[in-house]
């Protein structure tokens, strides 16, 4: 993200700036969308996602205090976001298998199976996404947007020893699905 004085973007944009929306959205688009593209369970929803994102940020950048870092605001805002995309899938998914069960109709399957399948390929980080969401998260922040432990339990609003014990389960299985699919590899005969 460009370095900008963004109370002063922020200010103009709540009060309709259509121009200072540009600006900040130039600034911070290629930042948010890689944020949301790790933190996102489907890679297909990274765009709506982002979209939630900006009508928040038009809507609450009068919550925006100079002596915060915007950074660390702007992602929370973004993790935020993304957290309650995942609620609201999950509720249509719920929603979904009871209408399912109640009126006995049979979904394509096939289909739904096909774009997964599809949607497993393209991933990026096919390891990472192997994470809760929750362990997911910190090593996002923590090496995607170097923020420190301490932003980061600021960010998510949970204690400190929370996030340093987070990090390290995250790291411990990452480590071990890194060393089985290379182990994989090696027994199928990959060169390196």
């Amino acid at each position: 993200m460009k370095d900008i004085d963004w109370s002063l973007w922020l200010i103009r944009m709540s009060h309709g700036d259509e121009e200072a929306f540009r600006i900040v959205y130039g600034a911070t688009r290629e930042h948010a969308y890689k944020l949301i593209s790790y933190l996102s369970p489907r890679e297909e929803d990274v765009g709506d996602i982002m979209s939630e994102v900006y009508i928040e940020l038009l809507r609450c950048s009068d919550n925006y205090r100079p002596e915060q870092s915007f950074k660390a605001w702007f992602n929370g805002l973004i993790v935020r976001q993304v957290r309650n995309w995942k609620r609201r899938s999950w509720r249509l998914f719920r929603i979904t298998e009871r209408l399912k069960a109640s009126t006995g109709e049979a979904f394509d399957m096939k289909a739904e199976a096909r774009l997964s399948a599809i949607g497993d390929q393209i991933e990026l980080l096919p390891l990472l996404r192997t994470l809760p969401d929750k362990a997911r998260e910190i090593i996002v922040l923590r090496y995607y947007q170097d923020c420190s432990l301490e932003e980061i339990a600021s960010l998510l609003g949970v204690p400190l020893g929370t996030v340093k014990s987070r990090h390290h389960h995250a790291l411990k299985k990452l480590r071990r699905r890194f060393e089985a699919m290379h182990g994989e590899k090696e027994r199928k005969g990959y060169v390196y």
